[in-house]
Protein backbone atom coordinates (compact mmCIF):
# COMPACT_ATOMS: atom_id res chain seq x y z
CA UNK A 1 0.00 0.00 0.00
CA UNK A 2 1.03 3.53 -1.23
CA UNK A 3 2.17 5.64 2.02
CA UNK A 4 -0.73 8.13 2.76
CA UNK A 5 1.10 11.23 2.88
CA UNK A 6 2.65 10.77 -0.70
CA UNK A 7 -0.11 11.72 -2.70
CA UNK A 8 -2.07 14.73 -3.62
CA UNK A 9 -5.54 14.33 -1.79
CA UNK A 10 -7.79 14.26 -4.91
CA UNK A 11 -6.20 11.13 -6.59
CA UNK A 12 -7.88 7.58 -4.96
CA UNK A 13 -6.67 5.00 -7.62
CA UNK A 14 -9.40 2.46 -5.99
CA UNK A 15 -7.75 -0.47 -8.23
CA UNK A 16 -4.22 0.00 -6.28
CA UNK A 17 -5.63 0.40 -3.38
CA UNK A 18 -4.13 3.51 -2.35
CA UNK A 19 -5.08 7.19 -1.47
CA UNK A 20 -2.99 10.26 -2.81
CA UNK A 21 -2.14 13.02 -0.16
CA UNK A 22 0.12 15.75 -0.67
CA UNK A 23 3.73 14.63 -0.65
CA UNK A 24 5.49 15.00 2.84
CA UNK A 25 9.37 15.34 2.54
CA UNK A 26 10.75 12.29 1.92
CA UNK A 27 13.99 12.73 3.64
CA UNK A 28 12.34 10.96 6.73
CA UNK A 29 11.69 7.88 5.02
CA UNK A 30 14.87 6.70 3.29
CA UNK A 31 17.68 8.63 4.96
CA UNK A 32 20.34 5.62 4.02
CA UNK A 33 19.83 6.73 0.58
CA UNK A 34 20.63 10.00 0.83
CA UNK A 35 24.75 10.53 1.69
CA UNK A 36 26.00 13.64 3.20
CA UNK A 37 26.70 16.50 1.53
CA UNK A 38 30.86 16.20 1.50
CA UNK A 39 30.38 12.43 -0.13
CA UNK A 40 28.32 13.70 -2.68
CA UNK A 41 30.53 16.96 -3.66
CA UNK A 42 33.91 14.96 -3.62
CA UNK A 43 32.74 12.56 -6.51
CA UNK A 44 31.28 16.02 -8.97
CA UNK A 45 34.65 17.41 -8.24
CA UNK A 46 36.07 15.50 -10.17
CA UNK A 47 34.92 15.34 -13.56
CA UNK A 48 37.17 12.00 -14.60
CA UNK A 49 36.23 9.86 -11.70
CA UNK A 50 31.92 8.36 -12.47
CA UNK A 51 29.56 8.39 -9.82
CA UNK A 52 28.47 5.31 -8.46
CA UNK A 53 24.64 4.80 -7.75
CA UNK A 54 23.12 2.38 -5.81
CA UNK A 55 20.09 0.68 -7.05
CA UNK A 56 18.32 1.62 -3.47
CA UNK A 57 19.41 5.57 -4.87
CA UNK A 58 18.24 5.26 -8.13
CA UNK A 59 14.89 3.83 -6.84
CA UNK A 60 14.66 6.89 -4.59
CA UNK A 61 15.27 9.03 -7.27
CA UNK A 62 12.09 7.92 -8.99
CA UNK A 63 10.16 8.44 -5.73
CA UNK A 64 11.22 12.08 -5.73
CA UNK A 65 10.24 12.45 -9.34
CA UNK A 66 7.05 11.58 -8.43
CA UNK A 67 6.61 13.68 -5.61
CA UNK A 68 6.39 16.43 -8.18
CA UNK A 69 2.83 15.82 -8.07
CA UNK A 70 1.98 17.14 -5.18
CA UNK A 71 3.01 20.37 -6.28
CA UNK A 72 0.51 20.77 -8.71
CA UNK A 73 -1.59 21.01 -5.78
CA UNK A 74 0.69 24.00 -4.34
CA UNK A 75 -1.04 27.11 -5.50
CA UNK A 76 2.11 29.13 -4.85
CA UNK A 77 4.45 27.16 -6.91
CA UNK A 78 4.73 28.41 -10.86
CA UNK A 79 2.99 27.81 -13.63
CA UNK A 80 6.28 26.98 -15.40
CA UNK A 81 7.04 24.15 -12.84
CA UNK A 82 3.32 22.91 -13.20
CA UNK A 83 3.53 22.61 -17.18
CA UNK A 84 6.99 21.45 -16.61
CA UNK A 85 5.46 18.23 -14.45
CA UNK A 86 2.38 17.94 -16.54
CA UNK A 87 4.21 17.96 -19.97
CA UNK A 88 6.00 15.07 -18.02
CA UNK A 89 3.02 12.95 -16.54
CA UNK A 90 0.85 13.05 -20.10
CA UNK A 91 3.64 13.01 -22.19
CA UNK A 92 3.32 10.53 -25.47
CA UNK A 93 2.94 6.73 -25.07
CA UNK A 94 5.18 5.68 -26.71
CA UNK A 95 7.55 7.50 -24.08
CA UNK A 96 6.51 5.37 -21.33
CA UNK A 97 8.89 2.85 -21.40
CA UNK A 98 11.46 5.32 -21.00
CA UNK A 99 13.87 5.55 -17.96
CA UNK A 100 12.13 7.73 -15.04
CA UNK A 101 8.78 8.32 -17.20
CA UNK A 102 6.16 9.04 -14.97
CA UNK A 103 4.80 5.21 -15.37
CA UNK A 104 8.07 3.99 -15.32
CA UNK A 105 8.17 6.04 -11.62
CA UNK A 106 5.02 4.32 -10.54
CA UNK A 107 6.35 1.01 -11.31
CA UNK A 108 9.77 1.22 -10.00
CA UNK A 109 8.19 3.08 -6.72
CA UNK A 110 5.13 0.49 -6.26
CA UNK A 111 7.04 -2.50 -6.93
CA UNK A 112 10.72 -2.44 -5.83
CA UNK A 113 11.37 -3.95 -2.06
CA UNK A 114 13.66 -0.68 -2.11
CA UNK A 115 11.02 1.54 -2.35
CA UNK A 116 10.55 4.35 0.51
CA UNK A 117 6.75 2.85 0.23
CA UNK A 118 5.21 -0.25 1.18
CA UNK A 119 4.86 -2.22 -1.68
CA UNK A 120 1.86 -1.97 -3.43
CA UNK A 121 2.47 -3.35 -6.77
CA UNK A 122 1.60 -1.84 -10.48
CA UNK A 123 -0.52 1.13 -10.36
CA UNK A 124 -2.76 1.84 -13.45
CA UNK A 125 -0.92 5.28 -14.51
CA UNK A 126 -3.87 6.09 -16.55
CA UNK A 127 -5.69 5.86 -13.50
CA UNK A 128 -3.58 8.50 -11.90
CA UNK A 129 -3.16 10.76 -15.00
CA UNK A 130 -7.34 10.51 -15.30
CA UNK A 131 -7.24 11.42 -11.54
CA UNK A 132 -4.61 14.50 -11.72
CA UNK A 133 -6.92 15.74 -14.98
CA UNK A 134 -9.93 15.55 -12.81
CA UNK A 135 -7.99 18.16 -10.26
CA UNK A 136 -5.99 20.07 -12.56
CA UNK A 137 -8.39 22.91 -13.51
CA UNK A 138 -9.05 23.70 -9.15
CA UNK A 139 -5.18 23.66 -8.75
CA UNK A 140 -4.50 25.69 -11.92
CA UNK A 141 -7.25 28.21 -10.98
CA UNK A 142 -6.00 28.46 -7.55
CA UNK A 143 -2.13 29.47 -9.22
CA UNK A 144 -3.67 31.95 -11.30
CA UNK A 145 -5.98 33.55 -8.78
CA UNK A 146 -2.33 35.48 -7.33
CA UNK A 147 -1.56 36.57 -10.70
CA UNK A 148 -3.43 40.17 -12.34
CA UNK A 149 -6.61 39.55 -14.75
CA UNK A 150 -4.71 39.39 -18.13
CA UNK A 151 -2.10 36.53 -16.82
CA UNK A 152 -5.10 34.48 -16.17
CA UNK A 153 -7.12 35.28 -19.19
CA UNK A 154 -4.02 34.78 -21.43
CA UNK A 155 -3.81 31.13 -19.90
CA UNK A 156 -7.22 30.07 -20.33
CA UNK A 157 -7.29 31.33 -23.20
CA UNK A 158 -4.19 29.73 -25.17
CA UNK A 159 -2.48 27.89 -22.16
CA UNK A 160 -0.29 26.28 -25.17
CA UNK A 161 0.97 29.49 -26.08
CA UNK A 162 1.49 30.62 -22.59
CA UNK A 163 3.53 27.27 -21.73
CA UNK A 164 5.69 27.77 -24.55
CA UNK A 165 6.73 31.46 -23.30
CA UNK A 166 7.41 30.08 -20.09
CA UNK A 167 9.36 27.51 -21.56
CA UNK A 168 11.30 29.67 -23.57
CA UNK A 169 11.70 32.13 -20.26
CA UNK A 170 10.58 30.84 -17.38
CA UNK A 171 10.84 35.00 -16.19
CA UNK A 172 8.42 35.61 -18.88
CA UNK A 173 5.34 36.34 -16.36
CA UNK A 174 7.76 38.27 -13.60
CA UNK A 175 9.35 40.21 -17.11
CA UNK A 176 5.73 41.57 -18.30
CA UNK A 177 4.50 42.30 -14.83
CA UNK A 178 7.70 44.41 -14.14
CA UNK A 179 7.62 45.85 -17.84
CA UNK A 180 3.73 46.89 -16.88
CA UNK A 181 4.64 48.39 -13.67
CA UNK A 182 7.24 50.55 -15.32
CA UNK A 183 5.13 51.58 -17.87
CA UNK A 184 2.04 52.76 -15.15
CA UNK A 185 4.23 54.60 -13.48
CA UNK A 186 5.43 56.12 -16.87
CA UNK A 187 1.57 57.81 -16.64
CA UNK A 188 0.68 58.31 -12.95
Amino acid sequence: MLNPSAFPPALHPASAGFVFQPFAAASHLRPAAISDQGTIDDPLDDDASPVEWSEEDIVFLHWRLLQEIGHLADPDKPLEEKFDTLRWIFTEREKDRQPFSFVNCLRVVGCSPLSPIAYCGLVDAQEVRDRIQNSLKAWLSATLERYPVWVREAVIRNPEWAEARLLKNPQWINEQLKRLSVQDDLFA
